[in-house]
Protein backbone atom coordinates (compact mmCIF):
# COMPACT_ATOMS: atom_id res chain seq x y z
CA UNK A 1 0.00 0.00 0.00
CA UNK A 2 3.15 2.15 0.18
CA UNK A 3 2.95 5.17 -2.48
CA UNK A 4 4.71 8.70 -3.22
CA UNK A 5 2.33 10.61 -4.81
CA UNK A 6 3.33 14.44 -4.63
CA UNK A 7 0.65 17.08 -4.53
CA UNK A 8 0.19 20.42 -4.16
CA UNK A 9 -3.07 19.39 -1.91
CA UNK A 10 -5.48 17.10 -1.33
CA UNK A 11 -8.42 18.65 -1.08
CA UNK A 12 -9.46 22.18 -2.49
CA UNK A 13 -12.14 24.10 -2.02
CA UNK A 14 -12.94 27.22 -3.34
CA UNK A 15 -16.14 29.78 -2.06
CA UNK A 16 -18.17 26.59 -1.09
CA UNK A 17 -21.25 27.25 1.08
CA UNK A 18 -24.17 25.17 2.26
CA UNK A 19 -27.60 26.06 2.81
CA UNK A 20 -30.31 24.01 4.66
CA UNK A 21 -33.40 25.56 4.69
CA UNK A 22 -32.61 28.94 6.80
CA UNK A 23 -29.09 27.15 8.00
CA UNK A 24 -26.07 28.16 6.44
CA UNK A 25 -23.77 25.03 7.43
CA UNK A 26 -21.03 26.36 5.87
CA UNK A 27 -20.05 29.86 4.09
CA UNK A 28 -18.13 30.55 1.47
CA UNK A 29 -14.98 28.57 2.57
CA UNK A 30 -11.99 28.28 0.71
CA UNK A 31 -9.21 26.00 1.58
CA UNK A 32 -6.64 23.96 0.45
CA UNK A 33 -5.59 20.31 2.03
CA UNK A 34 -1.68 19.66 1.62
CA UNK A 35 -1.06 15.69 2.53
CA UNK A 36 -0.42 14.78 5.35
CA UNK A 37 -2.49 13.86 8.56
CA UNK A 38 -4.94 17.43 9.02
CA UNK A 39 -7.37 17.92 11.70
CA UNK A 40 -10.85 19.29 10.91
CA UNK A 41 -11.14 21.20 13.90
CA UNK A 42 -14.40 22.52 15.72
CA UNK A 43 -17.92 22.45 18.06
CA UNK A 44 -20.80 19.92 17.03
CA UNK A 45 -22.14 21.69 14.68
CA UNK A 46 -19.61 23.66 12.74
CA UNK A 47 -19.93 22.23 9.82
CA UNK A 48 -17.50 19.20 9.62
CA UNK A 49 -19.96 16.66 8.61
CA UNK A 50 -21.19 18.66 6.15
CA UNK A 51 -17.90 19.51 4.52
CA UNK A 52 -17.44 15.74 4.92
CA UNK A 53 -20.20 14.84 2.94
CA UNK A 54 -19.12 17.28 -0.09
CA UNK A 55 -15.74 16.19 -0.26
CA UNK A 56 -17.41 12.37 -1.26
CA UNK A 57 -19.84 13.76 -3.76
CA UNK A 58 -22.79 12.73 -1.25
CA UNK A 59 -23.90 16.35 -1.17
CA UNK A 60 -23.70 18.74 -3.98
CA UNK A 61 -22.75 22.34 -2.26
CA UNK A 62 -25.39 25.16 -2.92
CA UNK A 63 -22.25 27.55 -3.98
CA UNK A 64 -18.96 27.10 -4.95
CA UNK A 65 -16.41 23.84 -6.43
CA UNK A 66 -14.33 21.51 -4.60
CA UNK A 67 -11.72 19.17 -5.89
CA UNK A 68 -10.49 15.91 -4.48
CA UNK A 69 -7.34 14.07 -5.51
CA UNK A 70 -7.74 16.02 -8.89
CA UNK A 71 -11.34 14.64 -9.22
CA UNK A 72 -14.67 16.46 -9.06
CA UNK A 73 -16.65 14.68 -6.31
CA UNK A 74 -19.77 15.32 -8.23
CA UNK A 75 -18.65 14.57 -11.80
CA UNK A 76 -16.45 11.80 -10.94
CA UNK A 77 -17.95 10.62 -7.82
CA UNK A 78 -17.36 6.78 -8.86
CA UNK A 79 -13.66 7.00 -9.46
CA UNK A 80 -13.19 8.97 -6.36
CA UNK A 81 -14.69 7.49 -3.97
CA UNK A 82 -12.94 4.04 -4.87
CA UNK A 83 -10.20 5.85 -4.20
CA UNK A 84 -11.11 7.43 -1.23
CA UNK A 85 -11.67 5.09 2.56
CA UNK A 86 -14.24 7.05 4.88
CA UNK A 87 -15.12 6.02 8.51
CA UNK A 88 -18.47 7.51 9.35
CA UNK A 89 -19.44 9.10 13.45
CA UNK A 90 -22.10 6.78 13.72
CA UNK A 91 -22.06 3.09 13.97
CA UNK A 92 -24.13 1.56 11.22
CA UNK A 93 -22.76 -2.02 11.21
CA UNK A 94 -25.14 -5.19 10.14
CA UNK A 95 -25.00 -6.55 13.85
CA UNK A 96 -24.94 -10.33 13.17
CA UNK A 97 -22.03 -10.18 10.08
CA UNK A 98 -18.66 -11.28 10.90
CA UNK A 99 -16.16 -8.16 10.90
CA UNK A 100 -14.04 -9.65 8.38
CA UNK A 101 -17.29 -10.28 6.17
CA UNK A 102 -18.04 -6.22 6.35
CA UNK A 103 -14.40 -5.43 5.70
CA UNK A 104 -14.19 -7.69 2.67
CA UNK A 105 -17.71 -6.21 1.32
CA UNK A 106 -17.03 -2.89 1.84
CA UNK A 107 -13.60 -3.54 0.06
CA UNK A 108 -15.24 -5.15 -2.98
CA UNK A 109 -17.89 -2.28 -3.22
CA UNK A 110 -15.07 0.24 -3.86
CA UNK A 111 -14.23 -1.93 -6.76
CA UNK A 112 -11.58 -4.43 -5.18
CA UNK A 113 -12.03 -8.36 -6.85
CA UNK A 114 -13.38 -10.44 -4.36
CA UNK A 115 -10.04 -13.18 -3.52
CA UNK A 116 -7.88 -9.60 -3.28
CA UNK A 117 -10.36 -7.85 -1.03
CA UNK A 118 -10.48 -10.91 1.30
CA UNK A 119 -6.87 -11.01 1.65
CA UNK A 120 -6.93 -7.19 2.58
CA UNK A 121 -9.89 -7.23 5.20
CA UNK A 122 -7.79 -9.61 7.07
CA UNK A 123 -4.60 -7.85 6.69
CA UNK A 124 -6.35 -4.46 7.46
CA UNK A 125 -8.12 -5.97 10.35
CA UNK A 126 -4.46 -7.51 11.97
CA UNK A 127 -3.29 -4.06 11.41
CA UNK A 128 -5.84 -2.18 13.64
CA UNK A 129 -5.75 -5.30 16.45
CA UNK A 130 -8.15 -7.25 15.59
CA UNK A 131 -6.73 -9.81 14.12
CA UNK A 132 -8.00 -12.99 16.47
CA UNK A 133 -11.34 -11.09 16.59
CA UNK A 134 -11.62 -10.31 12.95
CA UNK A 135 -14.91 -13.61 13.10
CA UNK A 136 -16.78 -12.14 15.77
CA UNK A 137 -20.00 -10.61 14.73
CA UNK A 138 -20.22 -6.77 14.81
CA UNK A 139 -23.20 -6.92 17.72
CA UNK A 140 -21.09 -8.96 20.36
CA UNK A 141 -17.64 -6.38 20.18
CA UNK A 142 -16.80 -3.40 22.56
CA UNK A 143 -17.39 0.33 21.21
CA UNK A 144 -13.22 0.25 21.02
CA UNK A 145 -13.41 -3.00 18.92
CA UNK A 146 -15.91 -0.96 16.80
CA UNK A 147 -14.53 1.73 16.16
CA UNK A 148 -11.45 0.02 15.30
CA UNK A 149 -13.49 -1.91 12.79
CA UNK A 150 -14.67 1.42 10.97
CA UNK A 151 -10.68 1.97 10.57
CA UNK A 152 -10.53 -1.12 9.38
CA UNK A 153 -12.93 -0.50 6.54
CA UNK A 154 -11.76 2.65 5.73
CA UNK A 155 -7.99 1.32 4.72
CA UNK A 156 -8.57 -2.25 3.16
CA UNK A 157 -9.62 -0.84 -0.30
CA UNK A 158 -5.83 0.64 -0.36
CA UNK A 159 -7.28 4.31 -0.30
CA UNK A 160 -5.18 7.58 -1.27
CA UNK A 161 -6.90 9.34 1.09
CA UNK A 162 -9.09 8.57 4.10
CA UNK A 163 -11.89 10.57 6.15
CA UNK A 164 -12.48 9.76 9.70
CA UNK A 165 -15.29 11.41 11.32
CA UNK A 166 -14.68 11.54 15.27
CA UNK A 167 -12.81 8.25 15.13
CA UNK A 168 -11.80 8.44 18.90
CA UNK A 169 -15.61 9.19 20.03
CA UNK A 170 -17.03 6.97 22.69
CA UNK A 171 -13.38 5.68 23.35
CA UNK A 172 -11.84 5.94 27.07
CA UNK A 173 -8.32 7.41 27.39
CA UNK A 174 -6.17 4.53 26.88
CA UNK A 175 -8.56 3.62 23.40
CA UNK A 176 -8.17 7.02 22.40
CA UNK A 177 -4.84 7.32 23.02
CA UNK A 178 -4.18 3.75 20.76
CA UNK A 179 -7.17 4.95 18.10
CA UNK A 180 -4.74 7.96 17.32
CA UNK A 181 -1.69 6.10 17.35
CA UNK A 182 -2.73 3.85 14.93
CA UNK A 183 -4.00 6.90 12.90
CA UNK A 184 -0.51 8.33 12.52
CA UNK A 185 1.57 4.95 11.83
CA UNK A 186 -1.22 4.15 8.79
CA UNK A 187 -0.71 7.56 7.04
CA UNK A 188 3.06 7.45 7.99
CA UNK A 189 4.20 4.04 7.20
CA UNK A 190 1.47 3.48 4.24
CA UNK A 191 1.76 6.92 2.98
CA UNK A 192 -2.15 8.00 3.00
CA UNK A 193 -3.24 11.31 3.83
CA UNK A 194 -5.92 11.45 6.30
CA UNK A 195 -8.42 14.05 7.21
CA UNK A 196 -9.58 13.45 10.78
CA UNK A 197 -12.73 15.14 12.04
CA UNK A 198 -12.31 16.03 16.00
CA UNK A 199 -14.20 18.39 18.37
CA UNK A 200 -11.16 17.67 21.05
CA UNK A 201 -8.92 19.81 20.10
CA UNK A 202 -5.83 18.15 22.37
CA UNK A 203 -6.54 15.13 19.79
CA UNK A 204 -5.49 17.11 16.53
CA UNK A 205 -2.78 18.81 18.43
CA UNK A 206 -0.83 15.52 19.24
CA UNK A 207 -0.86 13.80 15.59
CA UNK A 208 -1.71 16.17 12.84
CA UNK A 209 0.75 17.94 11.07
CA UNK A 210 -1.99 20.21 9.51
CA UNK A 211 -5.37 22.25 10.58
CA UNK A 212 -8.32 23.14 9.34
CA UNK A 213 -10.65 25.35 11.60
CA UNK A 214 -14.09 25.87 11.43
CA UNK A 215 -16.54 28.02 13.39
CA UNK A 216 -20.16 27.80 13.04
CA UNK A 217 -19.49 27.15 9.30
CA UNK A 218 -16.73 30.25 8.83
CA UNK A 219 -13.20 28.82 7.99
CA UNK A 220 -11.19 31.10 10.99
CA UNK A 221 -7.79 29.08 10.39
CA UNK A 222 -5.78 26.49 7.76
CA UNK A 223 -2.34 25.90 7.21
CA UNK A 224 0.24 23.64 9.18
CA UNK A 225 -0.10 23.17 12.73
CA UNK A 226 3.16 23.87 13.88
CA UNK A 227 2.91 27.62 11.80
CA UNK A 228 -0.61 28.04 13.62
CA UNK A 229 0.29 27.47 16.95
CA UNK A 230 3.92 28.22 16.64
CA UNK A 231 6.77 27.85 19.58
CA UNK A 232 6.83 30.03 22.96
CA UNK A 233 4.23 32.30 22.78
CA UNK A 234 4.88 33.89 26.37
CA UNK A 235 5.81 33.10 29.91
CA UNK A 236 3.26 32.28 32.80
CA UNK A 237 4.28 34.18 36.36
CA UNK A 238 3.49 33.59 39.21
CA UNK A 239 5.13 36.43 41.86
CA UNK A 240 4.90 37.27 45.27
CA UNK A 241 5.39 40.88 47.07
CA UNK A 242 8.11 41.93 49.53
CA UNK A 243 6.67 42.39 52.55
CA UNK A 244 8.23 46.10 52.88
CA UNK A 245 7.30 46.90 49.01
CA UNK A 246 3.67 46.91 48.69
CA UNK A 247 2.07 47.13 45.10
CA UNK A 248 4.95 45.63 43.68
CA UNK A 249 3.35 42.70 41.53
CA UNK A 250 1.12 45.43 39.66
CA UNK A 251 3.89 47.50 39.32
CA UNK A 252 5.35 44.56 37.54
CA UNK A 253 2.60 44.01 35.00
CA UNK A 254 2.52 48.20 34.47
CA UNK A 255 6.04 48.01 33.62
CA UNK A 256 5.60 44.97 31.30
CA UNK A 257 2.49 46.76 29.53
CA UNK A 258 4.70 49.90 29.02
CA UNK A 259 7.33 47.65 27.40
CA UNK A 260 4.42 46.72 24.57
CA UNK A 261 4.19 43.21 25.73
CA UNK A 262 0.55 41.50 26.49
CA UNK A 263 -0.30 41.30 29.54
CA UNK A 264 -3.15 39.25 30.96
CA UNK A 265 -2.91 40.17 34.70
CA UNK A 266 -6.17 41.38 37.46
CA UNK A 267 -5.03 43.74 39.69
CA UNK A 268 -3.78 42.24 43.02
CA UNK A 269 -3.55 38.90 41.94
CA UNK A 270 0.04 36.95 42.01
CA UNK A 271 -0.40 35.28 38.71
CA UNK A 272 -0.19 36.68 34.90
CA UNK A 273 0.18 35.47 31.61
CA UNK A 274 2.78 37.62 29.39
CA UNK A 275 2.68 37.11 25.74
CA UNK A 276 4.61 38.63 22.83
CA UNK A 277 6.66 38.22 19.44
CA UNK A 278 9.91 36.45 21.05
CA UNK A 279 10.55 34.10 24.06
CA UNK A 280 13.94 36.18 24.37
CA UNK A 281 12.51 39.43 25.00
CA UNK A 282 9.69 38.34 27.16
CA UNK A 283 12.35 36.68 29.24
CA UNK A 284 14.27 40.15 29.34
CA UNK A 285 11.78 42.25 29.90
CA UNK A 286 9.98 40.11 32.72
CA UNK A 287 13.91 40.04 34.55
CA UNK A 288 14.16 43.50 34.52
CA UNK A 289 10.52 44.68 34.99
CA UNK A 290 10.53 42.26 38.46
CA UNK A 291 14.05 43.34 39.96
CA UNK A 292 12.83 46.82 39.22
CA UNK A 293 9.39 46.29 41.09
CA UNK A 294 11.82 44.62 43.71
CA UNK A 295 8.86 41.84 43.28
CA UNK A 296 9.93 37.83 43.85
CA UNK A 297 9.41 35.24 41.16
CA UNK A 298 7.59 32.19 42.82
CA UNK A 299 7.35 30.09 39.69
CA UNK A 300 7.95 30.62 35.78
CA UNK A 301 7.18 28.77 33.23
CA UNK A 302 7.03 29.04 29.06
CA UNK A 303 3.36 29.20 27.72
CA UNK A 304 2.70 27.66 24.54
CA UNK A 305 -0.04 28.73 21.81
CA UNK A 306 -3.05 25.83 21.31
CA UNK A 307 -5.70 25.44 18.84
CA UNK A 308 -8.10 26.88 21.22
CA UNK A 309 -6.19 30.43 21.16
CA UNK A 310 -7.36 30.27 17.39
CA UNK A 311 -11.38 30.02 18.44
CA UNK A 312 -10.93 32.73 21.26
CA UNK A 313 -9.31 35.23 18.77
CA UNK A 314 -11.92 34.66 16.27
CA UNK A 315 -14.92 35.48 19.28
CA UNK A 316 -13.19 38.57 20.37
Amino acid sequence: MVRHDVRVSVIAASDVSMVFGTHRALDSLTLEVPPGVTGLVGANGAGKTTLMSIVLGLRAPTNGSVSVLGLDPLRQGAQLRSMVGYGPERNVFPDDMPASDFVKHLAEVRGMPRSEARTRASDALWLVGLGEERFRALGTMSTGQRQRVKLAQAIAADPSLVLLDEPTDGLDPVQRDEMLNLIRQISSEYQIDVMLSSHLLEEVERICDNVVALDAGKLIAQGRLADLVGDVEGITLELAEIDDVPGSIDAVAARLRAAGLTVAHEEGLARMEVLGASSDDIADAVRDAVADSHARVRRIEQRRRKLEDLFEAAEA
